[in-house]
């Protein structure tokens, strides 16, 4: 195993920023950050709402609702932290499936016939506004999102994998994942019918007083695999405009029937090819495949090893022409390349060990929000991959936000470990290092071994739930 330093290993500021310029040298980092006078302090005007700060949560994928989509206790109380964060921007809490046959898991929240879905909305943001309560900025400014999703060829409802709904064929996923090989391509007819269930969704946030919608178009859910469908034939697939189609009947449907509804988007501007545990070392390398390769969005077909961000910049550029105002910025897939999206020293459980420094997929991420930032005026990019910078987030996200580079730093699983986080960053002017999140992975490992998602190593309430000895033994 090839041992990279964490972040958190480096002794300054100083040391940090000489390896981050081997790394990307045509970035910067803030030696001494200014906290809250800063950039991360700074007011962005969104949707019309003055917002305080440069914070925002990013949407995740919840595991411990009910069967029947409705939140348990512990959805609850993150979404409390949520608010307790004291971010400006909270990004959809979680991915919300608009079916119960689109979610990823037989635990994720949904529209469900069995439940009241308007009362479940309502719960959720009334936890948010509690949290801010707690947290004393309950009289600030801020915009709430709910992520809307169907997870396509990774549906699993009942935990079902045959119920699969891919939207093309792909050779390396359908070996690695056979019931996705037997499964039928989602139809035109079905994907027409989705759209108003997309809708429906939405209104009913609308109605329980959220501000956006998150139209879901990454980590190879079903509108992220739409955009990569270069093989899928009729009028979703094919060249951009057929693999841009749903997105831009989503945009439409939903804001005919939710108008002052705002919409974002969270894609993967780019994407890696699929890897695996490699035999010599565990460290991350490409699965076997040929060329072209013709099954993701912003690759380049020839030499897909290569950052390739044209497609990504013309997306932006069509949102922005069709008034989406919000745009987050990830990529690749959990499921086939999670160095790419969530750079790790330490990969989930079934993953594998990272292919190089994770500091350049944190460097990859931030030259393509920059990238989509420049190209298409009128966009608010959030940013993704700086939780993994831990004690050095704020020296790169005030460089970056002073560059231009995004509007708006996110951060994930950094939340689940310390809530508090950016309210304490402004406020206080320091961080808990005891609370840093070190992408231990467990908030992904834990629910791929049944148990409910949410940080184990940090936080006291899920430590607890583990029997003695059973905690993680980084």
């Amino acid at each position: 195993m090839t041992a990279f330093t964490s972040p958190g290993k480096f002794r300054d500021a100083a040391t940090f920023a000489a390896r981050w310029k081997e790394i990307a040298p045509e970035r910067e980092c803030v030696l001494e950050p200014a906290l809250g006078t800063g950039p991360l302090a700074q007011s962005l005007v969104v949707e019309g709402r003055t917002l305080p700060n440069r914070f925002a949560i990013h949407p995740m994928e919840g595991w411990d609702g009910t069967t029947e989509g409705a939140p348990s206790e512990w959805t609850l109380r993150r979404w409390r932290h949520f608010g307790v964060s004291g971010a400006a921007l909270i990004w959809g809490g979680e991915a919300f499936a608009v079916v119960p046959e689109g979610r990823a898991n037989a635990r994720q929240l949904c529209r469900h016939p069995a439940t009241d879905t308007a009362e479940t909305l309502t719960r959720l943001r009334a936890e948010v506004l509690a949290g801010r309560t707690e947290a004393g900025v309950a009289n600030e400014p801020f915009l709430l999102g709910l992520q809307l999703t169907h997870s396509g060829r990774f549906s699993v409802p009942e935990m079902n994998r045959a119920a699969s709904k891919p939207a093309q064929r792909h050779p390396v996923l359908e070996h690695r994942y056979p019931a996705q090989r037997a499964a039928a391509l989602i139809t035109d007819v079905e994907l027409d019918e989705l759209i108003g269930a997309f809708t429906a969704t939405a209104k009913l946030a609308w109605n329980a007083g959220f501000d956006f919608v998150d139209l879901k178009a990454c980590h190879g859910y079903l509108v992220h695999d739409l955009l990569g469908a270069h093989t899928r034939p009729g009028p979703y697939g094919g060249d951009f405009n057929g693999r841009t189609r749903f997105l831009r009947l989503l945009i439409e449907a939903v804001r005919s029937e939710c108008m002052g509804l705002g919409i974002g988007v969270r894609f993967s501007a780019f994407d890696r090819l699929p890897h695996e545990p490699g035999p010599a070392n565990g460290e991350g390398v490409p699965s076997a495949h040929e060329l072209p390769w013709l099954h993701s969005f912003g690759l380049d077909p020839t030499r897909p090893e290569r950052l390739d961000l044209r497609e990504a910049v013309e997306l932006a550029r069509l949102l922005a022409r069709r008034d989406v105002r919000l745009l987050n910025v990830s990529a690749g897939s959990p499921y086939w390349c999670p160095h790419a999206q969530r750079p790790a020293l330490f990969p989930p459980s079934d993953g594998y060990l990272p292919p190089r420094d994770p500091l350049h997929e944190v460097a990859d991420l931030l030259r393509a929000a920059e990238a989509v930032t420049h190209a298409a005026q009128g966009l608010t990019v959030v940013a993704t991959g700086l939780t993994y910078l831990q004690e050095f987030l704020p020296h790169i996200a005030e460089a970056e936000l002073a560059r231009g580079s995004f509007h708006a730093a996110g951060i994930g699983r950094l939340v689940l470990s310390d809530p508090g986080y950016p309210r304490r960053l402004l406020k206080e002017g320091h961080v808990e290092r005891r609370l840093l999140c070190r992408t231990f992975s467990e908030c992904t490992s834990a629910p791929r071994k049944g148990e409910i998602s949410g940080c184990y190593p940090l936080d006291p309430d899920y430590k607890a739930l583990r029997p003695r000895g059973d905690a993680d033994p980084r």
